[in-house]
This record gives C-alpha cells, sequence and structure tokens, in this order.
C-alpha cells in the first residue's frame, strides 16, 4: 500500500500518473483546500514522480523544516518570514507519506542540525510521529537541538471555519517555533 498526498498540481499530476501506473493499491489524497488556490505551468506531456520519493524544495543550512500537502505552502510563507530573519531553512515535502523517504530527510537533518516537522494531521500516532522517530533513529548524532512537531491537537477537526482556522498550525505558529529552533 502506498500513500500519496502532493502539494502542488505539478506534483499532483506526476504524482497521480505514477499511481494510476503503480501496480500496487495507491491511496491519493487531494487537499480541498488547494484546489483553484495554487496555481503554477505544469507540463502539457505525460511525466510521473517516483512514488516514495521527497524532494528538497529550497535549500536551507539553519534547519530542516519537514511537510507535505497544504501545510507545504504555510511553510514556505514561513520560511520567507525566517528569511528575513536571517534564518535559512531548508524545506522538505515528503509527497508520499508510505512509503516514507527517510534518506532524504536524515540527510537534511545532518547537514542542517536542527528538525521541525509541521503536519495538518493529529500530534500523536501519526506521521509526525513517525518523523520524529526516523530522525532520532538516523540523525540523533548531529542534532543540535530537540526536534520540534507542529500539529493539531489530539481532537476532532472542527466544522466551523473560524475554529478550523484556529486549529491548523498558522504561518506564524511556524514561523516561531523555527526562530526558537534556530536559536539552540
Amino acid at each position: 500500500l502506498k500513500v500519496v498526498v502532493p502539494a502542488t498540481p505539478y506534483d499532483a499530476k506526476g504524482l497521480l500518473r505514477a499511481a494510476v501506473l503503480d501496480p500496487n493499491p495507491v491511496i491519493y489524497f487531494e487537499h480541498k483546500l488547494l484546489y483553484r488556490r495554487i496555481k503554477e505551468q505544469i507540463p502539457d506531456g505525460p511525466y510521473e514522480i517516483p512514488l516514495g520519493q521527497a524532494e528538497v524544495k529550497q535549500v536551507g543550512e539553519d534547519l530542516t523544516i519537514v511537510t507535505y500537502g497544504a501545510m507545504y505552502h504555510q511553510v514556505v510563507a514561513a520560511a520567507k518570514e525566517l528569511a528575513s530573519a536571517g534564518i535559512s531553512a531548508e524545506i522538505i515535502d515528503l509527497r508520499t507519506i508510505l512509503p516514507l523517504d527517510r534518506e532524504t530527510v536524515v540527510a537534511s537533518v545532518k547537514k542542517t542540525g536542527k528538525a521541525l516537522v509541521v503536519v495538518e494531521d493529529s500530534y500523536s500516532y501519526g506521521v509526525s510521529a513517525e518523523l520524529v522517530a526516523t530522525i532520532s533513529e538516523g540523525a540523533f548524532d548531529y542534532l543540535d537541538g530537540p526536534i520540534g512537531r507542529i500539529a493539531p491537537p489530539d481532537t476532532p477537526v472542527p466544522y466551523s471555519p473560524p475554529l478550523e482556522d484556529e486549529y491548523l498550525p498558522r504561518i506564524a505558529e511556524i514561523a516561531a517555533a523555527a526562530k526558537e529552533l534556530a536559536e539552540y
């Protein structure tokens, strides 16, 4: 079983084609928040993005931020705030959460020495917990500070849009946590 969560139109097309062509079952999650909000040019012809391969979307030196799906765009906005404060963040978009590209995550954390995981799923027992475990097991000796994790609380997602806005990680929250981590 494979699980795909694209964050951009380019990735959505390439991952969808790869999912259709894959002989194994693939669950393909598209975040409806991204519909008609995120626009970019994509090639007319067919292309595939390999399943299970994360992408370093922004190279940085001070800390690694790992994310996927709609949170990627929150992280990019937070990274712009960080850059204005002189903090260089490396951003990894997982694109596929099963299988998890552990090698890319660990290599980035070994390079930067700091890690912040930002997800939209629950804080406990989810992708963020798996990422923290992966970083702890693969890059512990390289860490210069604690592994940060930003995720919603372990409660049901509220239906009300204002409550949902409070529930989900926000740009200011991500930037503040990254700044604090960068100071270690």
